[in-house]
């Protein structure tokens, strides 16, 4: 079964750069040609994506309980999953006794200790359906573009993989290099196929972004220097000293010269999994409770009756205890000063991707000038890189300073969230309005999870972790569809202007009943998907501060103003110079249906959509992290 994880895994995340290359193949003539094979290519993305989605489902189904209900048992924890793989890479295990953990751990740069490491949990593979989605939905919204159609194409689907590849990355060199990989394609894209301005807009996404990129490519080598040994499979270490022993005493060295190579013996990583652990065992020493740090009895250990509560058991089996604390608090990781700095450029890099105010300005700019396609892509899924970044990366690897900082990470939220809806009630380009309202939207991802509450208080905080998760589906969503309704709107009228519109429910009905279900979703109608992730955020919100609350909660009133404004201008009244608008052609229908259909199912069972696949991930994440607060 681990062949087959890597199977999968790996084709979901190369099927689409190995259609993106059989495009060259084509003869620039069959130009039809090349946008079905893309789609072709799109659509068997999704097909593999959603085969995952069935082996992951049946990974839970193996840790039921006796009613039928996902057991939040270690065994469906991401880290454990991991844990469990690297063990079994290390100490092959018998054929009969393998498993389908959807983890993929092979030797990618042996001398960094860098590896091709993927995996999948409740948290990322509800992303990645979404971006199989929207890019499948982004090929078919290109029909129309037909200018260097081969290199359009290729770009949208590079764009792709290196997206999924973030989402599945268990090892940060290589999410870094997905991360960076989507630079390339957005840049052409927007400065190529853009508007008029489309190369300012390029200009300044790249600059943004490489900010951020340069953020993360910092913390990662200081990541990269923290010296890990005692929290890795031990086994690694002992082979490390003896073949340090003998490059440096010969090759039979003595037990006393194997000691000495071992006490020296330093192993440097990039695996997020060890890389937490540590974060959360620097956590417990910072705030006074080094006491309850303990040491694995062995790789994986289920609770057990008896089992002492207060204890967390982060060092790996064989361990000294003692010895390790005191090689922790010697490193410069496990001091206030390196747990700020880090965590600021972590949140920094994945702040320009959300975008949070003031590293926003680059979106509206962005999203005007790009064509429809790349907008629906750049809302629907890269900004929820950012996201799913501090959940991933940010909150687990450096919990102490997160939880320091946590009200004012949450302040953060709620400025974008208020920010964005006032910028947008002033907007007059179609276009803009939507992408403030982004960032209005995606201000509640950053106060779910910034509302860190102990372990006494961890339900309220999951209930904000798991709105911030079902809000970037759900904003998917709801912007991918509200972008293409921008395309569809600019076809017929060749401009963006609101002032200008009006009058469209007269000639296009089904375009404006299924505008009128995805604006409602967006602007959190109960019933609909946008009510559901917001109300989960700002429940959390308020038990954990009431003064981060109340101002989310008043903005939805703005959020209200503004999206059924722009509706009644847009489709209500009666403007000759709409009046003969053609009727959605099924192609531009057949785009649209799917997520007017979502945003009903998500907001109608989401339990059945999405909690019930989600939540194992998510308790698992939590209980990582909310002990770490006293």
């Amino acid at each position: 079964m681990p062949e087959s994880d890597l199977l999968w895994l790996s084709l979901l995340v190369f099927m689409p750069a190995a259609c993106a290359a059989g495009l060259l193949v084509f003869p620039s003539k069959w130009t039809e040609a090349m946008r079905w094979w893309a789609l072709f290519g799109s659509a068997g993305t999704l097909s593999v994506a959603l085969c995952v989605v069935v082996g992951y489902y049946n990974l839970l189904d193996s840790h039921l309980d006796a009613n039928g209900m996902p057991r939040q048992s270690v065994h469906t924890r991401l880290d454990a999953r991991a844990d469990q793989a690297a063990s079994n890479a290390a100490q092959p295990v018998p054929k009969a006794l393998q498993s389908a953990d959807w983890i993929v751990r092979r030797p990618w740069i042996a001398v960094l200790n860098a590896q091709y490491a993927l995996g999948v949990d409740g948290i990322s593979l509800p992303l990645v359906v979404l971006t199989a989605l929207v890019s499948l939905l982004a090929v078919a919204a290109s029909w129309t573009i037909d200018r260097s159609v081969r290199g359009y194409l290729a770009l949208l689907l590079l764009l792709e993989t290196g997206v999924i590849g973030a989402f599945l990355a268990l090892d940060f060199l290589f999410f870094y290099f997905a991360y960076e990989l989507m630079l390339i394609p957005m840049y052409v894209l927007i400065g190529f196929w853009g508007g008029e301005r489309r190369r300012y807009a390029a200009l300044k996404f790249v600059i943004y972004t490489l900010l951020g990129g340069v953020c993360l490519l910092v913390a990662m080598i200081a990541l990269y220097s923290v010296n890990v040994r005692d929290f890795v499979d031990q086994e690694e270490v002992k082979r490390r000293a003896t073949e340090n022993a003998k490059i440096e005493f010969g090759p039979e060295p003595s037990p006393v010269q194997l000691t000495q190579a071992l006490a020296r013996v330093e192993i440097h990583t990039f695996d997020f999994v060890t890389l937490a652990k540590v974060g959360r065992a620097v956590a417990l020493v910072l705030s006074g409770q080094e006491e309850r740090l303990a040491v694995k009895t062995k790789v994986i250990e289920e609770p057990n009756r008896g089992d002492d509560p207060t204890k967390v058991r982060l060092f790996a089996p064989g361990v000294d205890r003692a010895s390790a604390l005191a090689r922790l608090k010697t490193q410069p990781v496990c001091t206030s000063q390196f747990q700020y700095y880090i965590f600021a450029l972590l949140f920094l890099g994945f702040a320009v991707k959300v975008p949070i105010v003031p590293l926003h300005s680059w979106l509206p700019d962005a999203h005007v000038e790009a064509p429809t396609p790349v907008s629906m892509i750049l809302a629907g899924v890269l900004l929820k890189l950012g996201g799913y970044g501090l959940i991933r990366v940010a909150f687990p690897i450096c919990p102490w300073a997160a939880a320091e900082l946590a009200w004012w990470v949450g302040l953060v939220g709620v400025i974008g969230i208020v920010y964005g809806a006032l910028v947008a009630m002033g907007q007059t380009d179609f276009k803009k309005l939507l992408a403030y309202s982004s960032v209005s939207h995606m201000g509640f991802v950053v106060l779910g999870l910034a509302s860190w509450g102990s372990a006494a208080r961890a339900q309220y905080w999951q209930w904000g972790v798991d709105g911030a998760l079902f809000q970037m589906v759900a904003h998917g969503v709801t912007a991918t569809a509200l972008f293409f309704i921008v395309g569809v709107v600019y076809d017929r009228a060749h401009h963006r202007d609101l002032n200008r519109l009006g009058g469209l429910k007269e000639p296009m009905p089904l375009f404006a009943g299924m505008s009128a279900i995805l604006f409602f979703a967006s602007m959190g109608l109960p019933g609909l998907c946008g009510f559901v992730g917001e109300f989960c955020v700002l429940m959390a919100a308020w038990n954990y501060s009431p003064a981060l609350a109340i101002p989310a909660v008043l903005s939805v009133i703005l959020t209200a103003g503004y999206l059924l404004w722009t509706w009644q201008r847009v489709y209500l009244g009666t403007n000759p110079a709409t009046r003969d608008f053609p009727e959605l052609t099924p192609r531009e229908a057949a785009c649209l249906l799917p997520l007017v259909v979502l945003a009903i199912l998500l907001g109608v069972v989401p339990g059945m959509m999405l909690f019930n696949w989600m939540d194992p991930s998510v308790s698992g994440w939590i209980e990582n992290m909310s002990p770490l607060k006293p």
